[in-house]
């Protein structure tokens, strides 16, 4: 039956959180090629947060010049397959499946259609829904810059805004490839890293890792809050910045890199797709990789959710369970 309904979290104008509201929208139907998925449990990100505020002002480029395109934001997800279209193999209907919509949105509400082939792969049995729909966007991240930074077992890694989505993800990925990771957080968050297997732990609120004596072969920012320019000495001669959340002057920097050499800086967004997915599950699995929550907020409550991601100061994963 076409035109049915569903609830979903949306913005018909860039702002504070009070902007998201509930509302009732058209549920989709998928086409050939694709998979209706109803959607159990999604996250609120620091991504989302920057996309509603339209913050930096680039973002209206191509989400919007004065008003959003897409309505409803979210890019990860976990549920179940409800429908399949005609041309599908890969999912059958009633399988758990979780994943990103890249960088598409939609996932603040309870159904939505996804391509087969896109970054989604079935639950592992080990993980509630709640589990899976945070080890899509933060991890694929994660993945997609470490190996962007070609981290090598033995390697040291400094990884600056830890204890984050994408940090905590890239703290359990660079142990996992047996890499010698030194985390940098906060007071909070510091016994959370040792357990998810750093070496090192920097408490950025007691000590500043671009004033001390170690040097590291690959330094991830993943907060914003560093830059090549004041952390390069810390870097030695062959190494790698990369950058999740490139501050002003990095940009700089990775067009010099390329042109004369000298350290790699590397910034940009992630391309991980479906093999990104796949290696994420193989990962979780194997009991290498975990998702780290903060909270769970129902959909009803998400502008209370994105109220606390502004913040800054989540830790982990915020949840937002769709189907409660």
């Amino acid at each position: 039956m076409k035109n049915q309904l569903m609830t979903a979290a949306v913005y018909s104008r860039y702002g504070s959180p009070e902007v998201i509201s509930i509302a009732q929208v058209v549920k989709p139907e998928p086409k050939p090629n694709e998979v209706l998925i109803r959607i159990h449990a999604t996250t609120v990100t620091s991504g989302d947060v920057r996309m509603r505020k339209a913050d930096p002002f680039l973002i209206r480029f191509f989400s919007g010049l004065f008003t959003p395109k897409a309505p409803i934001l979210g890019h990860e997800l976990a549920g179940v397959v409800e429908a399949v279209g005609e041309t599908v193999t890969r999912f059958k209907v009633g399988d758990r499946v979780f994943g990103s919509t890249g960088m598409r949105s939609g996932t603040h509400a309870e159904y939505i259609c996804v391509a087969e082939d896109a970054a989604i792969a079935h639950t592992p049995d080990s993980l509630a829904h709640g589990e899976a729909a945070t080890l899509a966007v933060g991890a694929l991240t994660a993945l997609h810059f470490i190996h962007a930074a070609a981290l090598q077992r033995g390697e040291h890694i400094l990884i600056h805004g830890a204890s984050g989505s994408i940090g905590s993800a890239a703290v359990q990925l660079a142990t996992a490839m047996g890499a010698t990771v030194t985390a940098v957080c906060s007071t909070a968050n510091v016994e959370l890293m040792r357990t998810l297997g750093a070496d090192h732990v920097i408490d950025h609120t007691k000590q500043d890792f671009t004033k001390s004596d170690h040097t590291y072969d690959v330094i991830f920012s993943t907060v914003g809050r560093t830059s090549y320019a004041a952390s390069k000495h810390r870097l030695v001669d062959k190494g790698r910045y990369v950058t999740s959340a490139a501050a002003g002057s990095d940009y700089r920097h990775m067009l010099t890199s390329k042109l004369f050499g000298g350290h790699k800086v590397i910034g940009g967004v992630s391309n991980a797709g479906a093999s990104g997915i796949a290696r994420i599950r193989e990962l979780v699995n194997a009991g290498r990789l975990k998702a780290v929550i903060d909270r769970h907020f129902t959909l009803k409550s998400i502008a209370e959710a994105h109220r606390y991601v502004d913040q800054g100061h989540k830790r982990g994963n915020v949840v937002i369970d769709v189907a409660a």
